[in-house]
């Protein structure tokens, strides 16, 4: 009887738990935007964005699921603002990424993943929703592209090599 009293006790915690967690979800992540709003080191607030973007993308999940398609948008829109927002303190405080690629490194990896989200998110959204998610799509992809020639800028981007030089003859 006493065993069973404490398994049944454990299992109301666990689904009040389980019920609990989408307010909090919420709250955690206004909390990681007014962090990532506050912090002045660019590096961190670079670091900051696996979180905070791993956040919005739940949030933005979590919206489609209930059909929410506005609320997808603006959080995927928010994503790159916070996306430009980095980058944008990257380049003030360590112009230099080739020779200090902290933080770009990151940010260009969270970005691709980033991209990918709202293809997903572009793919099941109706068609009157679609245009502002392509043009954060293509926003992240110019972010990646920049990021890429920031970190390797003597690797040419999208050119064709020069053609081989003819062989002299003897």
């Amino acid at each position: 009887m006493k065993a069973r009293a404490t398994t049944l006790g454990v299992v109301c915690s666990l689904v009040l738990l389980v019920l609990a967690c989408p307010p909090r979800a919420s709250s955690q992540l206004a909390d990681l935007q007014a962090r990532f709003n506050n912090e002045p080191n660019a590096v961190r607030k670079a670091k900051m964005m696996e979180k905070l973007g791993d956040a919005q993308f739940e949030e933005a999940r979590r919206a489609e699921k209930a059909g929410d398609n506005s609320t997808v948008g603006l959080t995927l829109e928010k994503y790159r603002d916070n996306v430009r927002a980095a980058m944008e303190a990257l380049k003030k405080q360590h112009p230099n990424a080739e020779k200090q690629p902290n933080g770009y490194r990151q940010l260009e990896m969270h970005v691709r993943k980033g991209i990918r989200e709202t293809a997903e998110s572009l793919l099941a959204a109706p068609e009157p929703f679609k245009p502002p998610l392509q043009i954060v799509r293509v926003d992240l992809i110019a972010m990646d592209d920049e990021l890429l020639r920031l970190l390797f800028p003597l690797r040419p981007l999208n050119e064709k090599a020069p053609p081989a030089a003819p062989e002299k003859q003897p």
